[in-house]
This record gives structure tokens, C-alpha cells and sequence, in this order.
């Protein structure tokens, strides 16, 4: 994977019935830990007490799930889920997409208030495309933004809604809050009365499931939270809904009127756990069929001298498939540092950090013709160094890249970090493409070239999404297709390309 990086996780656990409350924080902390892949920035949760002072009670820091909740030293880490138990709670794992890198960003958000029903928490997953207007307006309210987030935003919006002296209708609340917003967002809220509030946007752009495990409701970004709590039946929260859990019971209602589904296709080819299912469609089982096409269309030989790799790791089911279908050996010939940190290796080059994470095995793929398998091509600079190291250090003797999905053309502006127009490396090559998505036989010829390898090729836009397995119309595709489902994203794409043209015409 060529340096994607996802914004959040989100959990909601709230106690049904009427029994006697129970702990529910460290499965709310368990519910983190599998979310880990969706960022590892930072964690927290808020636990909701009424036993104590503290009604609400936030405990968050930078690092892993591990780090931030003591799970290697069994004693702080008892003693921290004793102090922060609750029998409602929200937890957050976060990959900055905005922001600094310091603890105040980690979430959830939490705001203190007199009044129970006006002191909650938030937590929040996703991004607004359209935060420089939102934030404009608090300004000139009277607001003063402190940590330039997404989640701060919606904090005033909702305390600017919890007006008056009653308590709000939480489907009235959340319409009025939501009704500005323009992009992606799955919203956790808990109050200090013990409402638990979980809500997707009406877009349905990044993943939310929910179920039932015994007397605890469970909420996730990804079902397999749901599936490793044993619970079978979890079902998706469908765009537009919200779960409203309150009195040891929880109903689902629709706040927003959904238009269209614009489900993320990342989710299924980079950002998801393989256990997941998201909207009926198995991770795992698209990986896999994304390597099937791949396969199906490789006009290369088959010989002796062949094998299969791929940039450890979202790549490898897709890789594996891709060596069964050709019947190829699929070689671990690249291994992937996984303890090399992000924030500590910020400061050195994009290539020190690439050779600190991927090690060519020159024993096992030395002479050999490599296909090399990727989910996805953004910048380029982190494949060209790894097909540099292929060579240099592994001695391959031809390096054949396979890109699981079309070449990324656009920024994401809805919480995938891409970088500019001008910085994504296929836009450079298919400027004059005039909407075509997928690039003919020359164009794949020079950035092959480019990237130091013998061939390039991507998957087609028709099989992503035979793959995925969902209509055309129900997926956010806009990264490859420029078809943005929201006017602030049609915007700010339009504004990024001519900046984008305006650069290619200079140079």
C-alpha cells in the first residue's frame, strides 16, 4: 500500500434490561483492539457512573490500544478499567486525517456542563468536507476553535443545539446538528444521563454494524467487533440511521432522508480487517476476487522463472489469489517491519522509512521474474523505492506490478489523508485522459518506466466493482472517477485540479 492512510474506529456498549450494572469498559477496550487497523494514533473511551462524582469520565493518550490501556501490565490495567467502569460506553482509535499529533486530539471529545443532559462526549469517525465553512461560521458566532478538528466543529454545533431548559428529541437534535454537514461521518454520543447515541451519515460512506451479545448492545465501525463477542445476527446501520439507547432499551430510527449510498470502496480493497463483512460483502472475499481478475487478464507467460509477491500486507489475499489462479508460487519474499513506528521515523526521508519497513529475502527470489502485487498506487514514491530494494538488494531479475484497483486520479475529501492532485502520481500521466479512467497500453508503458519495473497494470474499474459486489450507483468511487457525492466535494476537487494545471502548465 502506497502510503494510505485512514482516519478512525469507533464503539459504542451500552447494558440492556434492568439488572444490576455491569463493567462494560473493557469490552469496549476489547472492541478497540480489533479495530487497531483503523488507526493507531491514539485511543480512549468515555464510561458513563452515576455512583460517581465524575458521571462521565474520559481516559485517553497517544498510542496503540496497548499503550493507552496498560494491556501488558495486568495490574494497571485492572486498576484503570476499575476506575473508569461504566455500564455505557464510547471508545475511539484515531489516525490523524487533521490536526495536531499531541493527547488533547485524541478522542472522545468530552464537555463538562451543570446540567446532565447538557454534558456529553463525543466520538467521531469520518470527515467534513466542507470544516473551513463550518468553522467560519462558529467564528463569526463568537466561538474560538482550539484544536482545528472535525470533532470540535460538531461539539459547538451540538452544544449551540442543547439550547433551553428541556431535554432534547435526540432525532430533532441530531437533524438539526447533521443538516450543515457535508461529507463523512459516523457520530458515538453519551450523555451524563446515560443516553448512548450512534448515528451514520446519510451517505452511508464508511462502515457501522450493531448487535446484540447477551444483555450488551454493541456498535462498531467493523463487524468484527461483533463476530469475535459472538454475536451472529449484527446488521448495518443504514445511512441516514441512528441507534438511540436509553432506560436499558434501544430502538433504531431514520433522522436524515438518504438520497443515494456512497459507500467507500476502500473499505473493502485497503482499510478493513479481512474478518469484517461490510454491507453483506465479505473483505476477504473481494480481496480475493480482486486478485482473480488480475489474474484472469495477465497477458504475460507462465514460466519457470515466475513468481508471486506482494507489498505486505492488505495485499496479500489479493496476491495469493492472483498466484492460485495462475498457478504460480505466492513467496513472502518482502517482509514488512511491523514494529517500525510512524510518528518516531516522521523526521527521515520517505526512503529511509520505506527501507526501515520492507526487506527483500534475496535467498528465496534472487533471478526470479516478480510479479508484484499492491492494492493501490497513490504517490508512487514508496513502490519505486521498494522496486529499487527488489533489484538492488533482492536481485530480482524483472519486476511486474499488479494494482488491485484503477489509478487514484483525485484527493478524497470524506477522511481518506491523499495528498493534492498534483502530488498523486497518475494524474501526471493521464491529464489529457479526458474522464478515462482506465490508461491504455502507452500510458502504463511510461509510468512503468517511471517506477523502475518492467510492466504495470491495474485492475478495471468493471471488475472493482464485479469484485465488490455492490451497484455502481451505491459506491464512492470519486478518487478514480471525479464523481464527488457531495457539492463541497465537487468544489474542492474542481479547486485542486486547476491548482494541479496550473503547476503541470509552469513546468
Amino acid at each position: 500500500m502506497d502510503e494510505l492512510k485512514e482516519e478512525c474506529g469507533v464503539v459504542a456498549v451500552y447494558q440492556l434490561g434492568k439488572g444490576e450494572r455491569k463493567n462494560l469498559a473493557p469490552i469496549a477496550v476489547r472492541g478497540l483492539l480489533e479495530l487497531q487497523n483503523r488507526g493507531q494514533l491514539s485511543a480512549g473511551i468515555t464510561s458513563y457512573n452515576p455512583d460517581r462524582d465524575r458521571i462521565l469520565q474520559t481516559h485517553k493518550d497517544l498510542g496503540t490500544v496497548h499503550e493507552v490501556f496498560y494491556l501488558n501490565n495486568s495490574r494497571k490495567g485492572h486498576r484503570l478499567m476499575e476506575e473508569y467502569a461504566g455500564s455505557a460506553v464510547i471508545g475511539h482509535n484515531r489516525y490523524a486525517t487533521s490536526g495536531s499529533l499531541d493527547s488533547s486530539h485524541a478522542q472522545p471529545f468530552e464537555r463538562v456542563h451543570g446540567r446532565m443532559w447538557k454534558w456529553f462526549a463525543i466520538g467521531f469517525n469520518g470527515n467534513l468536507a466542507n470544516y473551513d465553512e463550518l468553522a467560519e461560521e462558529l467564528v463569526s458566532k463568537g466561538y474560538h476553535i482550539t484544536y482545528h478538528t472535525d470533532t470540535e466543529i460538531m461539539m459547538h454545533q451540538i452544544n449551540r443545539s442543547l439550547r433551553g431548559d428541556d431535554p432534547p428529541d435526540f432525532k430533532d437534535l441530531f437533524q438539526e446538528v447533521c443538516s450543515n454537514f457535508d461529507g463523512s461521518y459516523n457520530i458515538t454520543f453519551i450523555n451524563a444521563k446515560g443516553q448512548l447515541v450512534v448515528l451514520r451519515d446519510p451517505l452511508g460512506l464508511n462502515p457501522l454494524c450493531y448487535g446484540v451479545a447477551e444483555d450488551t448492545l454493541i456498535v462498531a465501525s467493523e463487524s468484527v467487533v461483533l463476530s469475535n463477542m459472538g454475536v451472529e445476527d449484527f446488521k448495518d446501520v443504514q445511512p441516514g440511521e441512528m441507534i438511540i439507547a436509553e432506560n436499558g432499551e434501544f430502538r433504531v430510527e431514520r433522522f436524515m432522508e438518504s438520497p443515494r449510498k456512497a459507500h467507500c470502496f476502500f473499505e473493502w480493497v485497503y482499510f478493513s480487517n479481512l474478518a469484517s463483512s461490510l454491507e453483506g460483502r465479505s473483505v476477504y472475499k473481494v480481496r480475493h476476487e480482486i486478485g482473480k481478475w488480475l489474474a484472469e487478464a495477465e497477458k504475460l507467460p507462465n514460466e519457470e522463472d515466475h513468481i508471486v509477491m506482494s507489498v505486505p500486507e492488505t495485499a496479500n489475499t489479493a496476491a495469493s489469489s492472483f498466484a492460485f489462479h495462475r498457478r504460480l508460487p505466492y513467496i513472502s519474499g518482502l517482509l514488512r517491519n511491523r514494529y517500525v513506528g510512524r510518528t518516531f521515523i516522521e523526521g527521515t526521508d520517505r526512503k529511509a522509512r520505506v527501507r526501515m519497513k520492507f526487506t527483500p529475502l534475496r535467498e528465496v527470489i534472487e533471478g526470479k521474474k516478480v510479479f508484484l502485487v499492491d492494492d493501490t498506487l497513490v504517490r508512487g514514491t514508496t513502490l519505486k523505492t521498494v522496486i529499487e530494494e527488489l533489484r538492488e538488494q533482492g536481485k530480482v531479475k524483472e519486476v511486474h506490478i499488479r494494482i488491485g484497483n484503477p489509478p487514484v486520479l483525485g484527493p478524497c475529501f470524506y477522511g481518506i489523508d491523499m495528498p493534492t492532485v498534483n502530488e498523486l502520481f497518475a494524474p501526471h500521466y493521464m491529464q489529457n485522459a479526458n474522464g478515462k479512467i482506465d490508461p491504455d497500453p502507452a500510458i502504463l508503458k511510461a509510468m512503468a518506466k517511471d517506477l523502475g519495473a518492467d510492466s504495470l497494470v491495474f485492475l478495471p474499474l468493471d471488475k472493482l466493482i464485479e469484485s465488490v459486489g455492490l451497484p455502481k450507483e451505491n459506491l464512492c468511487l470519486a478518487c478514480m472517477d471525479a464523481k464527488y457525492p457531495t457539492r463541497t466535494g465537487r468544489e474542492r476537487f474542481q479547486e485542486a485540479l486547476e491548482e494541479a494545471r496550473s503547476i503541470w502548465a509552469a513546468d
